[in-house]
């Protein structure tokens, strides 16, 4: 009877079932910490009780200018305040924010406003031009607002007003738009292209709110962190920090570029602690400052592809706390991490640096992980060798692909989100990406982890960044080529200096045969643009697959 009597008079109400959203973090973070230092701008500084007024005036004006439940808001901004407040905002307003990465070409932003059929877009003066000549491309471009942000570079106004006068007429006692139910639409979020067109993920206000307390509480982020925005905030909404450190009642610290100089310039300025990059950023920092140690522990999270040891092993010599983590827009952020292990800190620097490159182990507040066979879902044995599709499942995966049926279908199909990340288990369940599905090299029959080579050609002294792709070759069908960014003011190396490198550290037929110096292409979250290298190299998968990628 037990369980008849448990399903009596125990309904969920309006008192004890709440839909979940992250946008109650605001409204907290200026009830319990009104003067606390909540965002940093160069000279600009404001609390938490202006910041939660700024982002209901902003909700106010939104509606008042006819923005609907459900209509798509677009931004395109660096990490300005602007675009932190747009966050809260945004969705206030019943709507679904949409930050647009800034470095995309007029064709991209307009290909994400028609897509996700903006029906405002703010923009950072600073990209006023390119993002006129993406509005000349749309049959119907929405109104625009422009963002007048003091340290950005001189541009021309192309709105019809700008954001602080839509700011001015916003009511600051407006209560905001809230979820009536927490499966609905926070935001849309474009991938960033490295396989070739974008899709629109679409992240609920459930999904979100669960990130960002993953964040929180799997990084042990303490109270009132001092946040530095070296990660896009249209990355993932990046990583749902937005929210996290707005829970936290932490202080934002707004970058508007990225460099060595301007990061550690921050850290000492304002007490940085805690910062999320891309091994891109942490190269940077590596090739820039080898001779600085830092003065406290600065906390760092970086996620992309396996960050090199040379680099891992230069940046923590000078005081950073690097912890590896996994993610990928689709689960909102970083649900995988490398958790260090008691007794880590006694092994071998080598030992330690073949640890820290391992994605880990999914997060408490992330129900599953699961590497196997991509077609019969059997797990790989923990062997740290045998190789499978890194699957994921859990509260914050997307809702789907926004418009998108099929693609959401493939993605979310038979229980587990697919990431077309190839990985490896090793013997403590600890989860290792070897690469992804695309970039596996099979040469004479033999699979050729692009990374495993990546990974030896970071190890040469003047090699800033590398990526590896396959090209076509008569006898073997294809064989790794090595796309090398050098560091700035190195002696270059012969194109046999490389490859020799790599025949002494490597089996022989593992070994780049081509070596290309270059600039890479990259997205603007560091991420390397293999479809393009591929394209260059010629590779029987760019010649064969491009109309697919997306």
């Amino acid at each position: 009877m037990s369980a008849e009597s448990y399903g009596k008079g125990l309904d969920r109400c309006e008192a004890n079932h709440v839909p979940l959203t992250p946008l109650g973090f605001l409204d907290r973070a200026a009830l319990a910490h009104p003067k606390r230092l909540a965002v940093v701008h160069g000279d600009l500084s404001r609390t938490w009780e202006q910041t939660r007024e700024r982002c209901h005036r902003l909700a106010s004006a939104l509606v008042t200018r006819g923005i609907q439940p459900g209509d798509t808001v677009s931004v395109l901004s660096p990490n300005t305040p602007a675009m932190l407040e747009s966050h809260f905002g945004v969705p206030l307003a019943g709507a679904v924010l949409n930050a647009i990465n800034h470095r995309l070409d007029p064709e991209g932003i307009a290909f994400i406003l028609g897509h996700g059929e903006c029906k405002l877009l703010m923009v950072d003066r600073e990209f006023s031009a390119t993002v006129a000549a993406a509005l000349k491309l749309l049959d119907k471009p929405p109104p625009v607002v422009d963002i007048e942000d003091h340290l950005a570079p001189p541009g021309e106004c192309i709105g019809e007003t700008d954001y602080e006068s839509l700011l001015a007429s916003g009511d600051p006692d407006f209560s905001g738009r809230w979820p009536s139910d927490e499966w609905q639409p926070i935001a849309l979020n474009y991938t960033s292209g490295t396989t070739g067109d974008p899709k629109g993920v679409v992240a609920s206000h459930r999904g979100t709110y669960l990130m960002s307390l993953l964040q929180i509480t799997n990084w042990a982020m303490p109270r009132a962190p001092k946040y530095l925005w070296t990660l896009p905030m249209f990355h993932a909404n990046g990583w749902c920090f937005t929210w996290a450190v707005t829970a936290a009642a932490g202080t934002h610290v707004c970058l508007r570029r990225v460099s060595a100089e301007a990061v550690l310039e921050a850290i000492n300025r304002h007490q940085i602690d805690h910062f999320c990059a891309a091994p891109v950023v942490m190269a940077m920092l590596a090739d820039s400052a080898q001779n600085i140690r830092l003065p406290r522990a600065v906390r760092v999270l970086t996620a992309g592809s396996p960050p090199p040891l040379a680099v891992l092993n230069a940046v923590l010599a000078m005081g950073f706390d690097v912890e590896h983590v996994f993610g990928i827009t689709e689960v909102s952020g970083t649900p995988v991490g490398c958790v260090w292990q008691d007794g880590w800190d006694d092994l071998a620097p080598t030992e330690q640096g073949a640890l820290r490159v391992r994605q880990g182990v999914r997060a408490a507040m992330f129900e599953g992980l699961m590497v196997g066979d991509a077609d019969t879902l059997a797990p790989v044995p923990r062997d740290g060798n045998t190789a499978g599709e890194l699957m994921l499942r859990g509260n914050t995966v997307m809702m789907g692909y926004f418009k998108n049926e099929a693609a959401t279908r493939r993605a979310l199909a038979n229980g587990w989100f697919r990431t077309g990340d190839v990985a490896v288990l090793h013997g403590n369940g600890y989860a290792q990406i070897t690469d992804r599905s695309k970039d596996v090299i099979i040469s004479g029959g033999e699979n050729i982890s692009s990374v495993e080579v990546e990974d030896v050609v970071h190890g040469h002294p003047a090699v800033l960044h590398a990526a590896v792709v396959a090209q076509p070759d008569e006898k073997w069908g294809e064989v790794p080529c090595v796309f090398i960014e050098l560091k700035a003011g190195v002696v270059a190396p012969s194109e046999q200096e490389i490859i020799s490198f790599c025949r002494e550290r490597l089996a022989h037929f593992k070994c780049p045969r081509r070596v290309i110096f270059s600039s890479l292409p990259k997205t603007a979250t560091g991420k390397i643009q293999k479809f393009r290298l591929r394209q260059q190299a010629g590779s029987q998968e760019a010649i064969t697959g491009l109309a697919s990628h997306g």
